[in-house]
């Protein structure tokens, strides 16, 4: 059962506003001391190396007791291209393009 840990509901234009739930941030920060998952910002960093665009929304969470990145960009396209990232290596897992209409 996939359970989901929201760090980040949106990134503005151009931003870095952070909003997170209550009690995310705390769990988010234990997994990140204990080695469980990479820095946010390294993931990004990479993210937006490899996929331009714009990222509009990242979620943490937990799938089958493995912590997931899911990063969504909007692309100069505008196309969305989703993202989820294994969070302790920041290997791709899956990459889901939806077109614009």
């Amino acid at each position: 059962m996939k359970r989901q840990l929201a760090i980040l509901a949106l990134i503005l234009a151009g931003g870095t506003g952070l909003a997170l739930a209550s009690g995310d941030h705390d769990r988010a920060r234990e997994a990140l001391q204990a080695g469980q998952i990479l820095p946010l910002r390294q993931v990004l960093d990479t993210v937006e190396r490899e996929h331009p665009g714009q990222v509009m929304e990242v979620e943490l969470e937990r799938e089958h007791g493995a912590w997931v990145y899911e990063i969504k960009l909007l692309r100069s396209d505008g196309s969305l291209l989703k993202l989820e990232l294994d969070a302790h290596s920041g290997a791709v897992l899956r990459s889901r393009e939806k077109e614009k209409h």
